[in-house]
């Protein structure tokens, strides 16, 4: 709710702490990854750069959350520590399904299946857990701190390390004694249900060399999303063919009204082993399982109500992740040795209604009488049915990662860290669009019921060494030098796209209908048949038609990938390359409190491929960047003042959208540049602690970006099928998703009281507008037939501006805190999101043209609730 005096209040209270303190946010004194967590009162030790370093000795620009923050906050998933991260931005439509976006380089639209590789690399310890599905939102309990590194880190990170990269550090294993906690919540979700959490770890020394932790978790997340009763009504003026009994062209949600039916359930553990094998080396293998489950929609529908949507089937999602990790550590000489191996298996499996799609064909369709008249939605009697769809879909993403390196002792002037880099992911893709009594000769081959379907297996290789030099000119003055070099290769296989009637033959007469859309080239249509010809061309030759068997089980047959003339078989559509990254600093330290830094470094990601056989390869993108910073510690160590200023150079960035039919598309865009601004800060005295961190960010596009490739980027080459170049985002348009401002302050006072301490505690974080889509037009022309006169004849009629998703408007929230410790016990009384404050985390839409209905997704409404815990 946007009322004016709350908004004086807070922007009050946010710069009271911001010229209190000035920006910060790693205030937490985070220990080193062989360490149990450390007070406040010690230094910031982080391992950004593969050393443990003083976070005020480290020359990028670094936010570090460490333990006490996190407990004190509250802090259990992404979105919640996303916020107090000022270079961060973020989609996302469900829990578990978030793109992450750091520094403004956001193109939107990412992180579907077939997309790009993330711009933003995401490591638990020592191991990259990044997928293509989107973050994995770790359970953060237990943690030693949160690492966000800003700005490109291709040199020690590598491929999905464009733009930045976040670090979830642990607690590892502490073999000098026995200890443990336990804490738990209730809360209650204005508008909403109940939730609340347990946690709990236990560290057990089983020698002088070794010893094990053991993290639980369980997690309930209330709804406060209504699905209220709508109708929606279908033109069956003139339907193809009689309707089936029963099916009058309106349907009801009435089965499925539910209050508060977005709940969320997250549950899990982890385990950590360390083994000290001698003085001087160490094993650590780990385990850590984790289990999402979530019912309804987490966007409401502005056009029916606050937090209210209708939906007309159940909507689900479930996923699953267990990740086996090595890490490795020792001395070779004086060298210290590093080796971290990991294996991670995702899978997520969900359920859509896809309602949406059907409304919006219907619509499009309006001038055929709507797609009763247009398409073949008949069941087994050939009587026209509920056009309706329901998707059921799989991720299965499997990772193994491994990485060895070296580095000289950090008390030399010259000083050397290099390593060799190796990973592997793998996605196996299952999208099911299923309709209800669809005839099985109108369906995918093998599959009654399915309208579409997409069974392909994504292979992501990549093979790097990397290493930097440090070279202390003066002792006061270090240059430091670094470069990865890199070899990517990508794959895709499979098939997707409708099915095919046996009877129907290209090119003949009086033939049935293909498959429910009429659809003559997409799909089976497209397969290899075992003399190397796709079966349309296969018909229309007079060839033989004997299809190959699928490259991807559960597939009818195989239509993307390349025909292998030698075996007779289908290989996938490959896309490789390989380059070098870079990065240069110099580091003076003019006292001992105050560092002065200058940057210049290189990010990337790699090329692909697009399923679509009409849309070319997209090529890697690259990422420039030009930063100088500060870090200074003032006032005998109470003021801690960091800031950055920097700009970016995105070439030709990677742009994924929703293309024709709905398909993924991506495509390599204009250039982009990218100013601005990042400050933190912490000012510590007495009881009070006071901190703040903000962040400006202009970014914008240096060229047309074009409805069609357009290589010179004047946008006036014809499209496919002779269809019209447009301008869909004009040059200097603002990149999407980041916000121009973003600040958070944090105030907590503690005291003493008897034995004990009380505190009281207040977060208020603010950013301003943004876009939700990068483009201002887009033609949804291309989602009919290109010989259907209708879409020829006035192709203008068929613009649809920025597919009607709207801007994320500006917002502030607070948060308030009081509790107290009272020896080994804890207890808090808190209230989040005082103000019941609607922010907009992010919008979308169920396909490319679904343009009647924008979802919003909002943030969790006014939370009051209680927690308690314990320490032994």
């Amino acid at each position: 709710m946007h009322v004016t005096k709350r908004r004086t209040i807070l922007a009050a209270m946010l710069a009271t702490a911001a010229v209190t303190a000035c920006p910060a946010l790693a205030q937490d004194q985070a220990p080193a990854d062989t360490r149990p967590a450390i007070d406040d009162s010690d230094d910031i030790i982080v391992t950004a750069q593969k050393r443990e370093e003083n976070l005020q000795n480290v020359p990028i620009s670094i936010q570090a959350l460490g333990t006490k923050k996190l407990d004190q906050l509250n802090i259990s998933n992404f979105a919640e520590y996303s916020q107090l991260l000022p270079s961060v931005a973020f989609q996302s439509s469900q829990p578990g399904v978030t793109t992450v976006y750091m520094r403004g380089v956001a193109s939107g639209g990412d992180g579907n299946h077939s997309g790009s590789l993330p711009s933003v690399g995401v490591y638990l310890d020592e191991q990259p857990v990044t997928t293509i599905g989107g973050t994995l939102d770790v359970h953060v309990y237990d943690v030693a701190r949160i690492e966000s590194l800003a700005g490109p880190q291709g040199t020690l990170y590598g491929a999905s390390s464009q733009a930045g990269t976040i670090r979830i550090i642990t607690n590892k294993p502490d073999t000098t004694g026995f200890s443990g906690a336990v804490d738990a919540e209730v809360n209650t979700v204005a508008k909403g249900g109940v939730g609340g959490k347990a946690e709990g770890f236990v560290n057990i020394p089983l020698s002088d060399m070794a010893a094990l932790r053991v993290v639980g978790f369980y997690q309930r997340d209330a709804g406060y999303i209504d699905n209220v009763a709508g109708t929606r009504n279908f033109n069956v003026s003139a339907p193809a063919a009689p309707l089936a009994p029963g099916y009058t062209g309106t349907v009801t949600n009435a089965a499925l009204v539910k209050k508060n039916f977005n709940t969320n359930e997250t549950y899990g553990g982890r385990a950590a082993l360390k083994v000290d094998l001698d003085d001087n080396w160490t094993v650590t293998p780990s385990v850590i399982y984790q289990e999402q489950r979530s019912k309804g929609l987490f966007g409401y529908d502005p056009r029916v109500g606050d937090l209210k949507v209708q939906r007309f089937n159940a909507d689900s999602r479930r996923e699953r992740f267990v990740q086996a990790a090595l890490t490795i550590e020792g001395k070779i000489g004086n060298w210290d040795a590093t080796y971290a191996g990991a294996y991670l298996d995702r899978t997520a499996h969900s359920a859509t209604d896809y309602t949406d799609y059907s409304e919006a064909y219907d619509s499009l369709y309006a001038t055929h009488n709507g797609i009763s008249s247009y398409f073949y939605f008949h069941n087994a009697a050939g009587l026209t049915i509920d056009p309706r769809q329901y998707v059921i879909a799989s991720d299965h993403f499997k990772k193994m990662s491994q990485e060895f390196r070296v580095a000289s002792p950090q008390d030399e002037r010259f000083r050397v860290v290099a390593g060799l880099f190796y990973q592997r992911q793998s996605n196996l893709i299952h999208q099911d669009y299923q309709v209800a009594n669809l005839a099985p000769l109108l369906s995918v081959n093998g599959a009654p019921g399915t309208l579409w379907l997409t069974q392909q297996h994504r292979v992501d290789k990549d093979y790097a060494m990397f290493g930097e030099a440090s070279y202390d000119i003066l002792p006061n003055l270090t240059l430091t030098a670094g470069a990865r070099a890199f070899i990517y290769d990508n794959s895709l296989i499979g098939f997707f796209g409708f099915g095919r009637n046996p009877a129907y033959i290209q090119g003949g007469t009086g033939n049935p209908p293909p498959n429910a859309a009429g659809s003559s080239r997409t799909g089976v249509a497209g397969c290899f048949t075992n003399q190397g010809l796709r079966l349309r061309d296969a018909q229309l030759a007079g060839a033989g038609t004997t299809l190959l068997p699928p490259a991807v089980d559960g597939g009818p047959c195989t239509n993307l990938g390349v025909y292998n003339t030698r075996t007779g078989g289908v290989d996938p559509v490959e896309a490789e390359g390989q380059g070098v990254t870079h990065r240069l600093n110099l580091t003076w330290k003019p006292t001992e409190d105050i560092l002065l830094y200058g940057t210049w470094s290189r990010g990337f990601r790699p090329g692909g491929i697009n399923r679509r056989a009409d849309v070319q390869p997209y090529a890697a993108d690259y990422l420039t960047n030009y930063e100088v910073g500060a870090k200074t510690t003032l006032f005998g160590g109470l003021l801690r003042l960091n800031g950055a200023v920097y700009q970016q150079e995105w070439k030709k960035f990677q742009f994924s959208f929703l293309g024709a039919n709905s398909f993924t598309e991506i495509h390599n865009g204009p250039n982009a540049r990218i100013r601005g601004i990042e400050m933190d800060a912490n000012l510590s005295t007495g009881g009070l602690s006071l901190t703040a961190a903000g962040s400006y960010t202009d970014a914008k596009t240096l060229q047309n970006l074009c409805g069609y490739d357009d290589p010179t980027f004047t946008c006036a080459t014809a499209g496919p099928t002779g269809q019209i170049n447009y301008i869909s985002a004009a040059k200097g348009t603002r990149l999407p998703i980041t916000p121009r401002f973003k600040i958070n302050g944090t105030a907590r006072y503690t005291a003493p009281v008897g034995s004990g301490k009380a505190y009281v505690q207040a977060v208020v974080a603010h950013q301003s507008s943004a876009t939700s889509d990068i483009r201002n037009k887009v033609f949804i022309g291309t989602f009919l037939d290109p010989t259907d006169p209708a879409t020829v004849a006035d192709p203008a009629s068929f613009f649809n501006a920025a597919t009607a998703l709207g801007r994320l408007k500006s917002y502030t929230t607070a948060d308030f805190a009081v509790g107290g410790q009272f020896g080994s016990y804890s207890l808090e009384l808190f209230v989040q999101n005082a103000f019941d404050e609607r922010a907009e985390l992010s919008r979308f839409q169920a396909c490319g043209n679904c343009g009647q209905r924008g979802y919003i997704v909002t943030n969790t409404p006014r939370t009051i609730g209680v927690r308690a815990g314990t320490k032994f």
